[in-house]
């Protein structure tokens, strides 16, 4: 049976980075992909927002990374000709109630090292996007857009011409530690790995239960968010990146606008858990609960000013709680997961990579690498 120094399963923005960067160090890098080609899940159904690291609990790996991965990804795209903008972004507070929950997220901000931030005025914001109704925002300018697939194509590019091989149509069957690593069988045939690095986004917990091993415990639920677009006459009511304040669970950012590198202008996401970790169409929400939601920024819009857009699902660990009467309450917030497997000293699993994801993929890589780097040597 053939030996790999490296095989990684999922062939999403983390597990191209990775193999971007195990790649420069190691011969016989494998990525193991079960769709027919790269991206095809969360990767690629985003806003395609590089992230500051303004949001997240300060110490966490999601702050961590985000902040290094926010220099690392401007730093990459520059350099393979990733389409790109550093375009920055409002936090937007809409009334006098909300400002104290503003100043929070700014101090939040300044502990997790992100720099340039300042508050602006209601005078600032309207000359800045003079469609938004706010009391109050936080400018920040590090934030940016990207083409989020072509961020994935160059991963994967660079990561084969430094000599990695990236196969698709490759769904891992099954996978069986051994004295000498884990013995991997996917659709493509069966391949030894002297490291195994899970990066399979929605499905790291079901490859988990495959390896046998406790990181099952930490299951994966699946958390649609969905999209709309602004009719082509509506799409000058945004010039940038527009947020309200996130979402105080912990679901998501927030339904917010995002001027795309195409020029159209994203509404979303919204964050609902579901049974499914592969439905992006059932029961789509009405578009003028979109209206609804972005009237206390865009005061003007209504349904008739949207069209629907596409979909994306969330890696969450947290699970839906439920009320007194049954139904189902969203709250949660976990961070990333990424460590070596307790009991199979050759594996390494990422759970949990949902947003900021997209943004610190570089970053997470170099996490990813030390850990390879003890388990080879």
């Amino acid at each position: 049976m053939d030996q790999a120094n490296v095989v990684i399963i999922g062939g999403g923005v983390v597990g191209s980075a990775i193999a971007r960067a195990l790649s420069r160090r190691w011969s016989d890098v494998f990525l193991l992909e079960a769709m027919p080609k790269l991206a095809m899940g969360a990767s690629s159904r985003n806003s395609g927002v590089i992230h500051s690291g303004l949001y997240y609990p300060p110490g966490s790996l999601k702050a961590q990374l985000c902040v290094r991965g926010n220099r690392l990804t401007y730093e990459f795209c520059a350099a393979h000709g990733v389409p790109h903008k550093n375009i920055g972004k409002l936090v937007v507070a809409a009334s006098l109630e909300e400002s104290p929950k503003l100043s929070e997220l700014m101090d939040n901000g300044a502990r997790n090292g992100v720099e340039g931030m300042r508050v602006i005025d209601q005078a600032a914001i309207h000359a800045r996007e003079p469609h938004i109704h706010g009391y109050a925002a936080i400018e920040v300018p590090s934030t940016g857009i990207l083409s989020s697939e072509d961020l994935v194509k160059a991963y994967a590019r660079v990561a084969t011409d430094q000599g990695a091989h990236i196969v698709t149509h490759a769904r891992v069957e099954r996978l069986d530690p051994s004295a000498h690593g884990v013995r991997v069988t996917s659709a493509a045939g069966e391949i030894e790995a002297r490291c195994l690095v899970n990066s399979a986004g929605l499905f790291s917990d079901e490859v988990a239960a495959l390896l046998g091993s406790k990181m099952a415990e930490h299951r994966i639920y699946p958390v649609r968010g969905e999209y709309c677009e602004l009719v082509r006459s509506k799409q000058d009511w945004i010039r940038g990146l527009v947020y309200p304040l996130p979402h105080p669970e912990g679901m998501s950012l927030g339904l917010h606008l995002t001027k795309t590198l195409a020029g159209n202008v994203l509404l979303g996401p919204t964050a609902r858990y579901i049974d499914d970790k592969n439905d992006y169409e059932k029961n789509r929400i009405p578009i003028d609960e979109f209206a609804e939601g972005a009237k206390h920024l865009l005061r003007d819009i209504t349904a008739a000013d949207l069209v629907m857009a596409y979909s994306g699902i969330r890696s969450k660990l947290v699970p839906p709680s439920r009320n007194s009467s049954g139904s189902p309450e969203r709250k949660g917030i976990a961070d990333f997961i990424i460590q070596r497997d307790p009991g199979i000293p050759a594996a390494i699993h990422l759970m949990g990579i949902e947003s900021p994801g997209l943004t610190s993929a570089p970053a997470i890589a170099e996490y990813v690498e030390t850990m390879v780097k003890e388990i080879l040597n």
